[in-house]
């Protein structure tokens, strides 16, 4: 199978925070000449289970994905695993961890807006927030708009829900990279250079992270992405060459949700592929 053209292993349904559903990012992902995607909703593999249960012959080239929100001493990270077999009991608890920790976070979210500044909401509604598959702080956002209490999604997540802290309400990123390696997976540390929220990490201490990571089990770093600079791609390229990682490229497109195109991961079309992503694509199934 030869190389694709055109790659994209980094974007979100409306089973976690995305506004597509599964079907629609088929049509968006055919539209969009992608010939090769992977959708790695947050802490789920649902949409992935979905999709891979409607693709037909011809359609673009699907690798199973999931991103991981991972925090321990050390910082916070999210990891993507990609190529695992979604019926393999490691990924499916991990999951089912990480789905535990948000469904908690959400409880803790609104009886801090609540407790804060007095921001109530129907049971009606409440409920609705707790049957969603995966929902995070987009969905309150978008609730809290609805209820006059805040004039934009951006306005109510970062005047009012980034105030709340988690605490260690996450999975490690060692257990996550565990469960993607036993799941027959790549574990891929997804935007390295961005910590959490605008917090940029370079150099010394991206290499510090880097090299711990990668003692954990991690192979790849997505060096290609919507949000980075030519100085931060050289960066990460530049680490993924010298410890020998696998490169990935992705959009982190989430629908009407962001403003991220599909297919925008700062790889064009006709550029020269880097040795790991060559090996990436490689283990994926294709030869150049």
């Amino acid at each position: 199978m030869s190389l694709p053209k055109k790659i994209d292993l980094h974007m979100h349904t409306s089973v976690s925070d995305g506004s597509d559903s599964p079907e629609e990012i088929i049509s968006h992902v055919k539209c969009a000449g992608i010939e090769l995607f992977s959708v790695t909703d947050h802490d789920a593999i649902k949409g992935c289970e979905t999709i891979t249960g409607l693709l037909e012959e011809g359609d673009p080239r699907f690798m199973t994905g999931v991103e991981f929100s991972c925090k321990d001493g050390e910082g916070q990270y999210h990891i993507l695993g990609y190529g695992y077999d979604p019926a393999s009991s490691p990924i499916r608890e991990a999951v089912g961890e990480g789905h535990a920790i948000r469904m908690e976070k959400l409880k803790k979210r609104l009886g801090f807006l609540k407790d804060e500044f007095g921001f109530v909401f129907s049971e009606e509604d409440e409920a609705a927030l707790f049957a969603l598959d995966n929902p995070g702080k987009p969905h309150i956002g978008n609730m809290m708009v609805r209820y006059g209490y805040a004039v934009s999604k951006e306005e109510a997540i970062s005047k009012y829900l980034d105030r709340f802290r988690a605490g260690n309400a996450y999975i490690t990123p060692e257990r996550a990279i565990s469960a993607i390696l036993d799941s027959g997976g790549v574990p891929v540390l997804a935007h390295p250079s961005y910590g959490r929220g605008d917090d940029l990490i370079l150099g010394s201490d991206m290499d510090a992270r880097l090299r711990r990571l990668i003692s954990l089990g991690l192979e790849g770093v997505e060096a290609f992405y919507s949000g980075f600079t030519e100085k931060l791609q050289a960066e990460i390229l530049g680490f993924a060459k010298k410890y020998s990682l696998f490169v990935t490229a992705g959009s982190d497109y989430h629908g009407s949700n962001k403003l991220v195109r599909l297919g925008d991961t700062n790889l064009s079309e006709g550029d020269e592929y880097p040795e790991g992503l060559l090996r990436f694509l490689e283990r994926a199934g294709f030869t150049a």
